[in-house]
């Protein structure tokens, strides 16, 4: 009976201690280790499923701030142990004012309320508390432990930095000691801060590998700062300012693989000084004394600086909409220094650009035009073949050629095939293919006498307008991506050449009507109307195609 009595009493003392831990909250004994008493289970090496949200960066004493700790993507938890500690000497500071039934305060360093936990084990999705800054202390992160059951709890959940008044700073901010103090990044060259277009970014030594960073720039989602031994995407350290799932800014690290989203990683030693969101300018600044890893770990802090913005959602990055501002060469980020961006597209990249608009907008329409209407217009031949027909044959062979060597560019530009192509590469690919086929099956054409000689000309029409419509597309999608300019006025103009050449071709396909039902024939004119609006539809579209040119080579 008493051995009977004495296994029930140890499983219960178990049991208590592993399974029900402190349902009540009263857990003062972890006050300084912060970690649960829940026998030999261990705290979660992964990112917690949880953050803490603060009504304001920075504070005075006696000001009071809102401290929420809640879920991510509606993860609950059980308990929790919720404290103020100051950064520099990792002490409990401050005290909270109790507004929330599920939370208690603690007794802590004999100062009450210098803590805050559970009052029961339900199930949670965030716990808000009013936190009170006390005066003569430094800069103040929250921490928390939070248990989601008893063998599953993340211990060091941590907020941003609060910037405390009373704490001195010997650090620049903004432009002011560019080229002097510190090193700067700025784009456009020379702008001036308050221009909502102007993207910034500045580092300065604080000795060893203790960097203080800035980056501001006009962003919805995120704006991003990269450390990469050359001016390719890939292999490179990246810290980003950007939203999070509950819309606040906050400063995450990351690094870059290649051309596929970044792998986010642990935010390390990184003391957030200040993040702010005003008239869509995201700003931040904070201390790293994480060393920058790159690929080949360049000597000297030398480094490609990439500068990036772009949207995000439900606090997840997504890819940046233009090409990321990028240093001339790489610069030493402990140096006094001040520098402007290089043109932000590489030459190839360009060079791919400027030869599928030369291809789409100018040779291959021409050839078009010439097959379609202005076979009537000249009655000569060359080399026992129609004049009109040599000339839509030579168009459309360079159009191909074009096509294949604009082709070609982007692939060796990115390397390969990129793992998150989008429209504008699955489309060319299209294009290129549909391209490549149509000479080929030109080859083979049955002859003008041949009855099956109806089915080629439909199909070849038919396959020349869907290359046509898929190759504007095409141009489109990167014109956006080429110009970075608030108004998009590559895009416009391109729009404007597309009413342009629709407007042409409605005026020769009634000029073509109006002689098939013999509306007007002057025979005795030498030039043929078409001709005449072909001249013209030549002048506006090398107008077009000139300024677009002149843009891509700015760009």
């Amino acid at each position: 009976m008493e051995d009977w009595v004495y296994c029930l009493s140890l499983f219960c003392a178990v049991f208590s201690a592993r399974v029900l831990g402190f349902p009540n909250g009263k857990i003062s004994p972890a006050c300084d280790s912060m970690l649960p008493n829940h026998g030999n289970f261990v705290s979660q090496t992964t990112a917690a499923p949880y953050r803490i949200s603060i009504s304001s960066t920075s504070f005075d004493p006696g000001n009071k701030i809102t401290v929420t700790l809640q879920g991510i993507n509606s993860s609950t938890f059980k308990g929790f142990l919720l404290q103020a500690r100051a950064v520099s000497e990792d002490g409990i500071v401050g005290t909270f004012q109790i507004i929330d039934p599920n939370t208690q305060g603690l007794l802590c360093n004999q100062v009450q309320n210098s803590s805050m936990s559970h009052t029961n084990r339900n199930s949670k999705q965030n716990v808000t508390a009013i936190w009170v800054a006390p005066s003569g202390t430094g800069n103040v992160q929250f921490r928390a432990t939070v248990v989601q059951n008893v063998s599953v709890f993340w211990t060091d959940v941590r907020s941003q930095t609060l910037v405390s008044s009373s704490s001195s700073a010997d650090t620049t901010s903004g432009r002011e000691g560019c080229g002097t103090q510190k090193f700067c990044f700025i784009s456009p060259t020379g702008c001036n801060l308050d221009d909502p277009n102007c993207y910034f970014m500045s580092s300065e030594s604080l000795g060893g590998d203790a960097f203080k960073f800035e980056m501001s720039g006009l962003s919805d989602g995120y704006i991003a700062i990269g450390f990469s031994d050359d001016t390719q995407m890939g292999n490179d350290d990246i810290y980003i300012c950007g939203k999070n799932a509950t819309g606040q800014i906050e400063v995450q690290r990351a690094f870059s693989t290649g051309r596929t989203s970044p792998n986010i990683l642990p935010l390390g030693n990184v003391q957030t000084i200040m993040t702010s969101f005003n008239n869509g300018i995201i700003n931040c600044s904070f201390i790293s004394r994480n060393p920058i890893s790159t690929q080949l770990k360049a000597a000297s802090n030398l480094y490609f600086i990439f500068l990036a913005q772009g949207p995000s959602s439900a606090g997840q990055i997504k890819k940046h909409p233009t090409t990321p501002f990028i240093t001339p060469q790489k610069v030493n980020i402990s140096s006094y220094e001040a520098v402007g961006s290089t043109s932000s597209t590489p030459s190839i990249i360009k060079a791919h650009g400027a030869l599928m608009l030369i291809a789409w907008m100018t040779t291959g329409s021409t050839g078009m035009i010439f097959a379609r209407y202005l076979k009537n217009a000249i009655r000569k031949t060359l080399l026992g073949k129609d004049i009109w027909f040599q000339i839509h044959l030579s168009l459309m062979v360079i159009t191909v050629a074009e096509t294949i060597t604009a082709f070609v560019l982007a692939f060796v530009a990115v390397m390969g095939w990129a793992n998150d192509a989008e429209a504008h590469a699955v489309i060319g690919c299209i294009v290129m293919i549909l391209s490549f086929f149509q000479p080929i099956i030109a080859f083979f054409r049955p002859s003008p006498q041949s009855k099956r000689r109806f089915i080629f000309n439909w199909f070849h029409a038919l396959n020349a307008f869907v290359i046509k419509v898929l190759a504007v597309a095409v141009i489109f999608l990167g014109l956006q991506m080429l110009d970075p300019s608030p108004s998009q006025w590559m895009v416009k103009t391109m729009g404007g050449f597309v009413g342009w050449e629709a407007l042409v071709y409605i005026m020769l396909h009634v000029n073509a009507w109006l002689k098939k039902k013999e509306k007007y024939e002057d025979a005795r004119r030498k030039i043929k109307n078409e001709m005449v609006l072909f001249l013209i539809y030549i002048c506006g579209n090398l107008a077009f195609l000139i300024a677009l040119l002149v843009g891509i080579g700015k760009s």
